[in-house]
């Protein structure tokens, strides 16, 4: 449970509490003091202490005002406020940025295990705070990966890591893949299949970009907002995160650069307004759109150099993950 409050010096904060006395309650909080009292980054939620005095161990973290990523794609866009598609951009780009810092830039590598809309939180500029970090694993400089119990949330969980048990840097980049679809389809991680079965968001893109119809399932918004372009760029980012074989996505570095970039290329655009018609206009849902959907995953295997993937085996490897992940466990 989380609790909004103040402190003495009228800071508001927000109070972590588990529910039961449990020691895997009790491993999760000594491991999300170790973690955030090792961090210092603008995106990552703040730790101002902990209270032992109480039945159940409390955190106490500065307070985020404007909820999670998550409530804010899933809300009623007839009701609610929504964001424009610069915020998400700038969202994911900060988003990526914090990642990458966690990977690289502390003072020791940090995965953390458990990247999803609802543990990205928004202040009131609606700026990127990482948070929730119970599941995070600290990794020394001299080891790319550590064998441990399979942990995350389905609909975001590296298929590779599921099967291996080996957690590395690139498992995050997976779940980061599937924001980024979250983003440009605005919908849910685990969703329901036309025959009625449960699907992972990751598979239904996969599989539009590959038959290359991505342009019919994007949400509205995105459509009448993004150039065709930006789009691409974003999708085809997407499709290398989510790759099923963990040496063939990029870096978390790779990818806040790449966001980057596309920012960058936003802003000087419309700077200039010299932008080509068919970057503003809405994008029509055409068959050229779609081949280009289809083909835009080679511009960014140039980028990055990477192997052309075995499609086949994805996707046989892909419907395994789908089929063990309905057993009861």
């Amino acid at each position: 449970m989380v609790y909004k409050g103040m402190l003495s010096d009228q800071r508001v904060v927000a109070i972590k509490k588990s529910k039961v006395i449990k020691k895997a309650e009790i491993t999760q909080f000594i491991n999300e003091v170790a973690i955030l009292s090792q961090v210092n980054h603008r995106n990552i939620v703040k730790l101002f202490g902990c209270c032992l005095e109480t039945e159940v161990p409390l955190l106490v973290y500065e307070y985020i005002s404007c909820g999670s990523l998550s409530q804010v794609l899933n809300a009623d866009s007839s009701t609610s406020f929504s964001l424009s598609w610069d915020d998400y951009l700038r969202i994911a780009t900060e988003t990526a940025g914090a990642l990458s810092y966690l990977h690289s830039a502390a003072s020791i590598s940090i995965f953390p295990r458990d990247v999803k809309s609802s543990n990205i939180l928004l202040d009131g500029n609606y700026r990127v705070k990482v948070s929730d970090f119970g599941a995070s694993r600290l990794v020394p400089v001299d080891q790319t990966h550590i064998v441990t119990n399979v942990q995350g949330t389905f609909g975001y969980l590296d298929p590779e890591y599921f099967h291996t048990r080996q957690l590395n840097e690139k498992s995050d980049v997976y779940s980061f893949g599937v924001v980024l679809v979250e983003l440009l389809l605005r919908m849910k991680p685990i969703i329901r299949s036309e025959s009625g079965t449960m699907q992972n968001l990751s598979h239904y893109f996969i599989r539009a970009l590959n038959e290359g119809g991505i342009a019919d399932i994007l949400n509205s918004e995105v459509l009448e907002e993004a150039t065709k372009d930006e789009i691409i760029d974003v999708a085809s980012l997407a499709e290398l995160c989510l790759r099923l074989r963990g040496e063939e996505r990029p870096t978390m570095k790779q990818v806040e650069v790449e966001l980057q970039i596309l920012r960058t290329r936003r802003a000087n655009s419309c700077q200039a307004n010299v932008i080509n018609e068919e970057q503003t206009q809405p994008m029509l849902l055409t068959r050229g759109v779609k081949v280009a959907f289809q083909s835009s995953a080679t511009l960014v295997d140039c980028r990055y150099n990477l192997e052309s993937r075995d499609s086949q085996g994805c996707y046989d490897l892909q419907e395994e993950f789908m089929a063990s992940a309905s057993l009861a466990r």
